[in-house]
């Protein structure tokens, strides 16, 4: 049995009632769970509680307040994907200890960061791996995070009110980043542009398409009508020049190499393969299959 293990089968019991909701101005709040914490000796405010996350956050913002110089930083090459979809590369992880609680109920383990460049309300998100590490179980409505220290219990306190001005800054920072660079000059995607695909423009139907002929006699496409004549010519002669990148029949599917993909079916030899008995779903649905 791993010690892990063994603390959460013999540990004391991590509950929550009515007295955790004590010194909460509304117990009917909707409020993330961010407290402080020390992080390698530095009182660090702004910490929220994701236990969606599947890592722990740093930004580079507050590392550059810190003091590192001893603690190394391992490069990654893997990037994060937020809810709004968009990608970032994160600048490498660190490994940091992590205090959380006061006096003989404080516990200090070293957790991993993956410190991430981008403007953020908060200063640290703890993710999964940090409470798996503590052993700990966080509430948003009691606004508590409680983990085991030996047969007693230690707990940090959420604070509602920096919660509150946390979310309103996370929110105008992601109005900011959702903003349409209307610039006409070319450049990077940045955060400002990561909308850009995601407009209300509604796809082209078939009466405002044209068909062009570019691999004759049968190879055909079919690009939209409204285009206007220098972007249309622009259109047409790259597809012209790329029409090899079309399969035009099923003779042109030259198959993939094995070595780069190949489909597997598991089954037993033994066995005999089984003819189903055919299923009626009704006259309109058996029509459309």
């Amino acid at each position: 049995m791993k010690i892990a293990d063994q603390v959460v089968r013999t540990g004391p019991t991590l509950s929550f009632g009515p007295d955790d909701l004590k010194g909460l101005s509304d117990t009917t709040h909707n409020d993330a769970l961010v407290i402080r914490a020390l992080i390698a000796n530095y009182d660090v405010a702004h910490i929220f509680v994701d236990s969606g996350s599947s890592v722990n956050v740093l930004f580079q913002e507050t590392i550059n307040q810190m003091d590192l110089g001893e603690y190394k930083v391992e490069p990654v090459v893997t990037s994060l994907f937020g809810f709004t979809g968009h990608a970032i590369r994160p600048t490498g992880l660190i490994n940091l200890p992590l205090t959380l609680g006061k006096d003989h109920t404080s516990k200090t383990r070293i957790v991993s960061f993956i410190i991430v460049d981008a403007p953020s309300a908060y200063n640290v998100i703890l993710g999964r791996p940090a409470m798996t590490i503590f052993m700990a179980v966080a509430s948003a409505l009691y606004q508590k995070f409680k983990f085991p220290v030996g047969n007693e219990i230690g707990e940090v306190q959420g604070d509602q009110k920096i919660s509150q001005k946390c979310y309103i800054g996370e929110v105008r920072i992601e109005q900011k980043a959702v903003k349409i660079n209307h610039d006409d000059q070319p450049g990077p995607i940045g955060r400002e542009q990561i909308n850009l695909l995601e407009d209300d423009t509604p796809p082209t139907t078939e009466e405002e398409c044209e068909e062009i002929l570019i691999c004759p006699p049968t190879g055909s496409v079919k690009i939209a009508r409204t285009l206007e004549a220098p972007l249309k010519e622009q259109l047409i002669q790259c597809l012209m020049e790329n029409k090899d990148a079309f399969a035009w029949s099923v003779s042109d599917l030259l198959g993939v190499r094995r070595e780069v993909m190949e489909h597997k079916l598991n089954f037993i030899r033994d066995y005999h393969p089984i003819i189903q008995k055919k299923r009626h779903f009704g006259p309109e649905k058996d029509a459309v299959i």
